[in-house]
């Protein structure tokens, strides 16, 4: 369903993000055991997935740019996106960049006990350490991707949870104002751009888009996203475009 699409503007503007270096880079978190570079979010970082999502209509195409966009930005070991089925409790993935079949296969997960006040009170939520918090449903399968931290952020429409967007690094991340800040701004965009989907196709709840989607673990392993498979080198030509 989602083909090539390299030669698209959608392309061409995760092209350039993927091109041009951040700007500024600040001074590393300094976790005891570990150095993490962290780059500076920027509104171009935001526009550009903005961009990329408003110009597509297709539900698994809008999940697989929002969440492999978020990973290269932020530059961390992956991103999910989950949509929240009221009727089970359960978030249901929807899409996934960075992480292992084994990890997306560690069961179901649920919104009351998988880091639930993202859900319940609709605030994001991070935790430094997978290895002593509570809050986490699957600690041990976390700590075997090689997951430290998480930051989980709800998707909203109106007064409305329909899901959450959630971000992991590979080592240990004190998330600040300006990480979070960003994750929401997509995490808001993605919804508004889910929920079109949704009047789109006539469904009645969000989840239900998942009905017209493939399974997820098998959109990452099987088929590669849109900008999965990028050339190590690129002409001219297309460097031009990409930074038009």
């Amino acid at each position: 369903m989602l083909g090539d699409i390299r030669s698209s503007p959608s392309w061409l503007l995760f092209l350039s993000l993927r091109l041009k270096p951040m700007a500024g880079m600040n001074q590393p978190f300094l976790p005891k055991e570990a150095t993490m570079e962290k780059p500076v979010i920027t509104y171009e970082s935001l526009i550009r997935i903005t961009r990329s999502i408003s110009m597509i209509r297709d539900p698994e195409e809008i999940v697989l740019i929002s969440v492999e966009g978020v990973t290269n930005a932020l530059k961390v070991k992956g991103c999910t996106l989950f949509l929240f089925d009221k009727s089970s409790n359960v978030l249901s993935l929807a899409g996934s960049y960075g992480l292992s079949r084994e990890y997306l296969d560690k069961g179901p997960v649920s919104a009351i006990r998988s880091i639930s006040s993202s859900i319940e009170d609709g605030n994001p939520v991070a935790i430094y350490d997978v290895n002593d918090d509570p809050r986490l449903q699957y600690p041990e399968a976390a700590l075997k991707e090689g997951i430290a931290s998480i930051l989980s952020v709800p998707i909203i429409i109106g007064e409305r949870i329909i899901g959450c967007l959630r971000v992991y690094t590979a080592q240990p991340w004190e998330f600040g104002l300006n990480d979070v800040n960003f994750v929401q701004a997509v995490a808001q965009v993605v919804g508004m751009a889910l929920e079109l989907c949704r009047i789109n196709k006539g469904y009645k709840d969000s989840i239900d888009i998942l009905k017209s989607m493939r399974d997820p673990k098998t959109m990452v392993f099987k088929k590669r996203t849109p900008y999965e498979g990028v050339p190590k080198s690129f002409s001219k030509e297309e460097v031009a475009q990409a930074n038009a």
